[in-house]
């Protein structure tokens, strides 16, 4: 058709009072167009769209990925790709991931801000240098109780934590000799908010004697306690309000099996999709090594698969 409409230009220009400018106005035709096509007259039309290459992902790998993320998207994607990659079932990248649940329809859009205000205290260079503190109010069996958590601030590990029945100076010293007591050589810098318990001359002693340093972040700015006010939400969103219990045992013993999985198994964005024991114990060269061979792996047998 194309042919036959550059034959009819030329033909009807040669025999009539139009000149092929007017022609092609008349034909609602663009000169780069036409002049694209004489380019290419006789000669068949050929797409422009990028070829199929051989590393692509294979149709069962990306239905792989859909079934596997289907019921777990709030989760994140990059998460997601992760725990994928470390549990068999895809080696992919997270824009791999992203596109093939993006045409699946099962990711939505949202808007993100900005802080207005720096980003909190510089991060530590290694495990047992900042360990955060804070209270948290927990909901359960229509009475309120407080979570006290320790974590530390570069492998975002939770040292320890405690459901108590108050949120004294006392309770908060307790939290932390326990957790002292797991790792006894570490002398790290406590990072707490403003609150009573923090500022309280008994709590002034307590670090004293204990042989740390004590920073109180900035008046409301969250932010400098960030990390651990990131985990208190987590754990209310996945944990604490999704569960029903039926005493405050009950309570205490299943907060402290998803402390666990948090620490042991779950998968933390800001310390490269691994979990925060294998940052404490010093796996991270060792994981992300694991994770390069299965994607380099995976490759290859796309590029073997896509060429045969």
């Amino acid at each position: 058709m194309r042919d036959d409409i550059l034959q009819f230009i030329e033909t009807v220009s040669n025999k009539s009072m139009y000149n092929k400018k007017q022609l092609l106005r008349l034909l609602a035709l663009p000169k780069s167009r036409y002049y694209d096509w004489i380019r290419r007259q006789g000669r068949p039309n050929q797409h422009n769209g990028l070829m199929p290459k051989t590393h692509w992902l294979l149709e069962e790998e990306q239905q792989a990925i859909v079934n596997y993320c289907r019921d777990k998207i709030d989760m994140g994607y990059r998460r997601l790709t992760y725990q994928m990659l470390d549990e068999n079932i895809a080696a992919v990248s997270p824009s791999s991931t992203y596109r093939v649940l993006k045409s699946a329809g099962l990711l939505n859009r949202w808007n993100t801000k900005e802080s207005a205000k720096g980003q909190g205290f510089k991060q530590p260079l290694k495990v047992h240098d900042h360990w955060h503190v804070d209270i948290s109010y927990l909901t359960i069996l229509g009475n309120t109780f407080f979570l006290i958590s320790v974590l530390d601030g570069a492998s975002r590990y939770i040292v320890h934590h405690e459901v108590r029945t108050h949120m004294s100076e006392y309770d908060v010293q307790v939290t932390i000799e326990r957790a002292r007591e797991k790792f006894a050589e570490a002398r790290p810098r406590i990072i707490s908010d403003n609150g009573g318990q923090f500022i309280s001359k008994e709590f002034k002693k307590y670090i004293h004697h204990s042989d740390y340093t004590h920073v109180r972040t900035s008046v409301s700015y969250p932010q400098s306690n960030g990390k651990l006010e990131r985990f208190h939400r987590t754990i209310k969103q996945e944990e604490v309000r999704r569960k029903s219990y039926v005493s405050l045992e009950d309570a205490r013993r299943s907060i402290s099996e998803y402390v666990s999985c948090y620490n042991t198994e779950r998968l933390h964005s800001a310390i490269y999709y691994l979990t925060p024991e294998d940052v404490l114990r010093d796996r991270i060269k060792k994981r992300l090594r694991e994770r390069q061979f299965k994607l380099d792996r995976a490759r290859e047998m796309r590029i073997k698969r896509n060429a045969a």
